[in-house]
């Protein structure tokens, strides 16, 4: 008998592969959280700009957009499980990049684009790579607690790490915090060795999608565009992600002008948030959402708009703390809702590049929301709301004045905003009654009279 069969056997398959590469996930997660909390104090410290720090986003997200059809194709060409570990390999280079620049003395403010950009690109890989593989790995009932799961990744971390950044800043610096989230790249990678991700079969939606690099890149957009319901809820996210995206540009830098660069209570907003979005997140892997997950979709960028307006609108803790709670509580209900539709709607074998491209359209404004940010907030609406001006006094009894007050107003600003996109949503039958429109991608296409 081949030992190496019976190893493969033995690996973990199903749902329990799934919770294998999700503790690999969590942990390296949380120490690229604490690396990232340290950075952007960093970062502040040495710029004192709302621009310089938006553009640390730009960065990230540029690749996305200009490599995102080309990694879609390749997701759904090659081996999943490798092209996830390939995006933890390319973080391990951007944050041992880092490293050494600091340990060196060397590390200059463009040094964390160059690593932001590199960040991107694994990124670009990793997500559509991590969506399709639920689909294959766990049934359908079941993607909206697998997606809660994964929820849990991006906001369960944020709980802890800035507290332990700010117990073991003093005690290992900053150096010592990248070298823990170096290492903890490859207990992610060890996860996915251990597993088996299954590839999926071949559907006729899968032959069409057949050819060339460019006619398979172009496939996932012609796949969302003929179909108006997809396209509908991308657009929701592409409006709601433009608004959103100027005002969590500004949340950082509008908290630490307020309170004089206080990183503690940063660093409470930010672990405040991210319980909110666990709480939502172990919320949503037990109940799983509405039964119709438009609803959560449409409702949860509702919740999510009023939180932001009092956020900006607070100012202090008092305000702060329930607003970002809030506004975190109800993120899980809204990704994972829309994820359970795409993953049940979207035939698996072309989720890679359908779901690059549905990204592209709902991150496509990310590269200028950062600096529509900075620019609206270090040279109109900061000098704005200092001193005797009209701005000042007419929004002064809102968001107040004098650091950080101009921020806050924009963020009410786009707060407003961002609540019209569900109103108009629920307003539109496409979207509205998308999950009756479209047929689930294990569910035969009624034929046409």
């Amino acid at each position: 008998m081949n030992p190496a069969k019976n190893l493969a056997i033995r690996r973990p398959t199903g749902m329990t592969a799934f919770v294998v590469v999700w503790l690999g996930q969590i942990v390296s997660v949380l120490a690229s959280t604490m690396s990232q909390f340290g950075l952007t104090i960093w970062l502040y410290q040495q710029t004192d700009s709302a621009l310089a720090m938006g553009l640390m986003q730009v960065a990230f997200i540029t690749p996305f957009l200009l490599l995102s059809p080309i990694a879609g194709v390749m997701v759904d060409r090659y081996n999943r499980k490798l092209m996830m570990m390939l995006s933890d390999f390319t973080a391990v280079l951007a944050t041992g990049s880092v490293f050494i620049l600091l340990a060196l003395g060397r590390l200059e403010t463009w040094h964390l684009y160059v690593a932001a950009a590199l960040n991107g690109i694994g990124n670009t890989f990793q997500w559509p790579a991590y969506s399709a593989a639920i689909t294959t790995l766990v049934p359908k009932e079941q993607y909206s607690r697998a997606n809660g799961l994964m929820s849990l990744v991006e906001a369960g971390p944020a709980v802890f790490a800035p507290l332990l950044a700010g117990a073991l800043l003093p005690l290992i610096g900053l150096t010592g915090i990248l070298s823990i989230d170096v290492i903890t790249f490859f207990f992610a990678i060890g996860a996915l060795l251990l597993v088996v991700v299954p590839s999926p079969v071949r559907t006729e939606a899968g032959q069409e999608a057949q050819g060339g690099l460019v006619h398979e890149a172009v496939y996932g957009f012609k796949y969302i565009f003929q179909r108006p319901s997809l396209l509908g809820l991308q657009l929701i996210f592409f409006f709601g992600n433009l608004f959103f995206g100027v005002a969590f540009t500004l949340l950082a830098p509008m908290v630490l002008a307020s309170t004089d660069s206080n990183s503690a209570i940063f660093g409470v907003v930010q672990s405040v948030g991210a319980i909110g979005g666990v709480v939502g997140g172990v919320a949503m892997s037990i109940w799983s959402g509405f039964k119709h997950k438009v609803h959560g979709v449409l409702l949860g960028w509702a919740i999510s708009a009023v939180g932001l307006i009092a956020l900006g609108a607070g100012q202090g803790l008092p305000i702060w703390l329930p607003a970002i709670f809030l506004t975190a509580l109800v993120s899980p209900l809204v990704n994972t809702s829309n994820q359970a539709i795409w993953q049940a709607k979207v035939a698996p074998d072309v989720q890679g590049r359908v779901f690059s491209a549905r990204r592209l359209i709902a991150w496509f404004t990310n590269p200028i929301s950062p600096i529509i940010a900075g620019v609206l907030a270090d040279y109109i609406f900061e000098p704005a709301m200092r001193g005797d001006t009209a701005m000042a006094t007419l929004f002064g009894p809102l968001v107040g004045t004098g650091p950080g007050a101009g921020m806050g107003l924009i963020m009410v600003l786009c707060g407003l905003l961002s609540l019209l996109v569900p109103v108009i949503g629920y307003f539109i039958p496409a979207i509205r009654n998308a999950e009756s429109i479209l047929p689930d991608h294990d569910q035969p296409v009624p034929a046409v009279a």
